[in-house]
């Protein structure tokens, strides 16, 4: 077939931004699917991506299959009856949420709310890598403090915060990767060193598995502060892409700007209204997670590995080396078919994380630690 050399110009000439020129061509995380096929088969423990091997509640599932036959007509756009459930169940106005495709959607839209190129925003070095992505992709200018005793330090922040004059600033609490937290009313006396001009994305992905106190009592309408909020954790489903987040009513307002008005779809909508419905099921799922943390705690110790303090559905394992052993692990047990992810900065690097799961999950991890090891050991004697 004759294809137009105007066409060709067109299609190889593309005039990209000066910021996508700037970026390299890679996403936050390689998936698993993506590790399966270039291994040639699939995992037998799905383990690195925090998600819920507990599943969704089965009220849910109806909700979701019902729906399903209204999958020809696009969701809600104002997504009415899920941000009004919402509202109740958190007791504050429907104006005070916003629903967006996961907390990575909304991450994506405040940044494009408030960054301009040249912006500094304020993270922790090692932390959630797509909120990077995204100020990235809109140009603005990252700035990093380390962890400290593997938590993420709110006074670092903000005083990095003040130097930079920082726009934005990241905290995630419970934190991933590590699992560590901090008390909701430490994070409420360090807001007195936030500067007035920043604002606090608090991404709270994991907050349902947090013991109590870790939420901070802040006001809906203080300025200060946004709360990110998801339906891919406990609630168990990451598939739909449901998010949500809290916040003074002038905030929320601005997200219909620039949101995708039609990103969340009828499907998800339903399961994710049923699923918050379903305080039982994710009371079960809590208690399983409890469970969970606690053997994959005795596995670790069993094997010479320091199993970290968790607030959320996964554990994070010190390998009690460096990095380049600790990705050696990993390696190993992606070999036998066990998913993990490990963190990607020093010296939080030197640890595995791996995600709560069933007793048949758990036993897969269980039985490919020891290889594991053992492969890792043998390449650093």
């Amino acid at each position: 077939m004759l294809v137009s050399s105007v066409y060709l110009r067109s299609m190889t000439n593309a005039r990209f931004t000066r910021i996508a020129k700037s970026l390299p061509a890679s996403v936050p995380f390689v998936g698993p699917e993506t590790q399966e096929r270039q291994r040639g088969a699939g995992f037998v423990a799905r383990l690195g991506a925090n998600e819920s091997l507990f599943g969704p509640s089965p009220k849910a599932i109806s909700a979701i299959a019902q729906a399903a036959r209204g999958a020809w007509m696009y969701g809600d756009p104002e997504t009415h009856d899920l941000r009004h459930a919402l509202a109740t169940h958190h007791g504050v106005a429907p104006g005070n949420i916003i629903i967006g495709e996961g907390i990575d959607g909304l991450l994506g839209y405040l940044v494009r709310l408030l960054i301009e190129p040249g912006d500094a925003v304020v993270t922790s070095d090692g932390a959630y890598p797509t909120f990077n992505y995204h100020v990235s992709g809109f140009g603005g200018v990252l700035h990093k403090v380390p962890y400290v005793a593997d938590r993420e330090d709110p006074a670092s922040l903000f005083t990095k915060a003040s130097e930079t004059g920082a726009k934005l600033v990241y905290l995630a609490n419970p934190d991933n990767p590590m699992g560590s937290w901090q008390n909701g009313a430490d994070i409420i006396a360090a807001l007195d060193h936030l500067p007035d001009d920043s604002l606090l994305i608090l991404d709270e992905a994991y907050i349902e598995c947090a013991p109590d106190g870790v939420a901070p009592e802040l006001s809906i309408n203080d300025p200060r502060v946004i709360r990110m909020r998801t339906f891919s954790k406990v609630y168990g489903l990451a598939g739909l892409r449901v998010g949500y987040a809290l916040a003074a009513a002038d905030l929320i307002t601005a997200f219909h700007k620039i949101r995708n008005h039609f990103g969340v779809g009828r499907v998800a909508q339903a399961g994710a209204m049923a699923a918050l419905a379903d305080q039982d099921w994710l009371r079960q799922v809590q208690a399983d997670i409890s469970t969970s943390r606690d053997r994959l705690a005795q596995i670790a110790q069993a094997h010479g590995l320091a199993a970290q303090p968790s607030a959320t559905n996964f554990v994070t394992m010190d390998c009690g080396r460096d990095g380049a052993f600790a990705k050696a692990v990993l390696d190993a047990l992606v070999a036998q078919g066990v998913f993990v992810r490990m963190p990607f900065a020093a010296p939080q690097n030197r640890c595995i994380r791996v995600s709560c799961g069933p007793d048949a999950a758990m036993q897969a991890f269980e039985d490919a630690l020891p290889q594991a090891l053992t492969t890792a050991r043998a390449q650093f004697t």
